[in-house]
């Protein structure tokens, strides 16, 4: 298993984390609690929890590359939804395990 995350400041990650999932839900498996959303891609899965300061995000799946490809599309999502403020800063850590 590999896992990347990251922490992204930012003080409306609810939100994103919100609008993210509603928007991935019409193609993949999604679950909102709060201000903490879950989406299932075919090879991985990234959970995301956000509170006053930031997103925490986590994306795990079996291959490395299939985690490390998915960096690039949830952080450009957000971004897309964060508009007003993106760029925001990923710093992406691995923890493989």
């Amino acid at each position: 298993m590999s896992t990347i995350t990251a922490r992204v400041a930012t003080e409306s990650g609810g939100k994103y984390v919100r609008q993210l999932c509603k928007h991935w839900s019409h193609k993949l498996q999604t679950e909102v609690d709060g201000d903490t959303g879950t989406v299932t891609f075919p090879n991985a899965v990234a959970t995301m929890a956000a509170d006053g300061e930031g997103i925490t995000i986590a994306i795990t799946g079996e291959k490395r590359e299939d985690v490390e490809g998915l960096t690039d599309v949830v952080a450009r999502h957000i971004d897309r939804f964060a508009f007003r403020e993106a760029p925001l800063a990923y710093d992406w850590q691995w923890r493989d395990g």
